[in-house]
């Protein structure tokens, strides 16, 4: 099978599975609102947990570049 026979099979699948989803929910078959709310939480308790993480690497690269610039003080004074 060459590859734009599968490719093209492959397209003509999704949308197949596109049309009978969307038929679904026209019909009111699937109620989507609980679905896509419940999506939508878990992303915000993602955000928020890699805001966490890069908020508290911000605060150690910080911590990093203060200790470095009072050791650079701290030979300065020692050399003068």
């Amino acid at each position: 099978m060459n590859s734009f026979l599968k490719y093209g099979l492959i397209f003509a699948g999704g949308v197949a599975c596109g049309v009978v989803a969307s038929m679904a929910v026209n019909r009111g078959c699937i109620n989507l609102k609980p679905v896509a709310s419940g999506l939508i939480s878990r992303g915000l308790d993602v955000k928020d947990a890699i805001s966490s993480a890069v908020e508290k690497a911000k605060e150690d690269c910080q911590d990093l570049v203060a200790e470095a610039k009072a050791e650079q003080a701290d030979r300065k004074s020692s050399k003068a």
